[in-house]
């Protein structure tokens, strides 16, 4: 592995992160020029009604929360058809109950075509698209650009309503996927796209997020803490990734919840990282041990990727990739308004299920993940 993406993947996975402008593809005619769209009527919000007359595709779909969103639909009745980028890869029983179609979302007119051809057309459309690295080419190329090439795709095939996975760190953003995103929460709600129900949801962070440690922590390593200039940590109610598809799902139904951004966290209280920490110690059996690290030590390695970035142009990604492991470790997401805390599953609960049955591989999180 090349030593920038080593530094990257180090700078995630003690932070907890889930982290995480190329050409873009052509769009229609008509909204190729935002200045030049025409407005047209808003949408007022509805309930989709009966879920067995309605098609949702899930853009996304073989994603960490994509895939339980997929799930959920089906639970509820919903006529789902699931976009993948490579059907070959999936395993049987991934999609059970879904139709699953074969689709580049980053090539629009492909897009387009798959989507005009599904029977009935499509009611409402789900994306959970999300840039991998985070850098600023694939973040404009995933959470802007793809993304906007769903929503009018499945506006023009009949979409009446759709509901978008963004991100709660998005309220300050300082990192380019972040810009992406709210680049394309703009698109969204714009007059020209009035005629379409949003549902923009915000989550704090996943529980997959906070699961990094796990496997060092069994090994007898300590749980690594950032400090803030300040002294403190980061705290957070993550949300888990089922009470997260069902909050998505529930969009279609759920009329306050419609032409409006939301944030949204788990059960839990916020949570510091030291305390999560103790959980996970808790479940796994072991007495808690920690080693702090100043914040602040990610501003020498950033600056020092930046300088190379000066004469190595490919070094600016990898000081994106440290800007990003800060940011998760400093920033605190919380989201515990009124009707922000939503569903069963604590953070306890589910270090415990993890701690007993492992977790899957992720590259950017679970380093060491494995089933049990």
């Amino acid at each position: 592995m090349p030593f920038h993406r080593r530094f990257a993947l180090l700078g995630l996975l003690l932070a907890g992160s889930e982290a995480f402008a190329p050409p873009r593809a052509p769009l229609r005619t008509r909204l190729a020029c935002s200045s030049q769209a025409t407005a047209v009527p808003e949408a007022k919000p509805r309930a989709m009604g009966d879920p067995s007359k309605n098609t949702v595709v899930v853009a996304g779909a073989t994603g960490y929360i994509g895939k339980f969103v997929v799930k959920e639909l089906v639970s509820q009745g919903y006529k789902t058809v699931a976009l993948v980028r490579d059907q070959s890869r999936l395993r049987p029983g991934d999609f059970d109950g879904a139709e699953v179609k074969q689709v580049d979302v980053c090539d629009a007119q492909e897009l387009q075509k798959v989507l005009s051809s599904i029977p009935g057309g499509v009611q409402g459309a789900v994306s959970c698209l999300a840039s991998r690295s985070g850098s600023k080419e694939d973040s404009y190329k995933i959470d802007y650009q793809a993304t906007l090439n769903v929503i009018d795709a499945a506006r023009e095939a009949g979409g009446s309503h759709f509901v978008l996975l963004s991100a709660y760190c998005v309220r300050k953003p300082l990192l380019q996927f972040q810009h992406a995103k709210l680049k394309l929460e703009s698109a969204l709600t714009s007059p020209e796209r009035a005629d379409l129900l949003h549902s923009i949801v915000r989550p704090t962070a996943f529980f997959k997020s906070l699961s990094g440690q796990l496997e060092v922590v069994e090994m007898g390593a300590p749980f690594v803490l950032f400090e803030k200039n300040d002294g403190s940590v980061m705290q957070c109610n993550p949300i888990s990734e089922k009470d997260l598809a069902e909050y998505m799902v529930n969009c279609f139904q759920d009329v306050s919840k419609q032409n409006r951004i939301m944030d949204v966290g788990g059960p839990d209280e916020p949570l510091s990282m030291r305390q999560q920490g103790e959980l996970l110690f808790q479940a796994v059996g072991k007495d808690p041990k920690f080693v702090t690290v100043p914040a602040s030590l990610f501003d020498v390695i950033i600056g020092g990727f930046e300088f190379l970035a000066r004469f190595l142009p490919n070094f600016e990604d990898t000081a994106e990739f440290g800007r990003i492991g800060k940011y998760y470790a400093v920033e605190d997401m919380v989201a515990v308004g009124e009707g922000e805390k939503y569903g069963k599953t604590t953070l306890a609960e589910h270090y415990k299920k993890i701690a007993e049955e492992g977790q899957e591989y992720d590259p950017y999180t679970t380093v060491f993940g494995g089933k049990k």
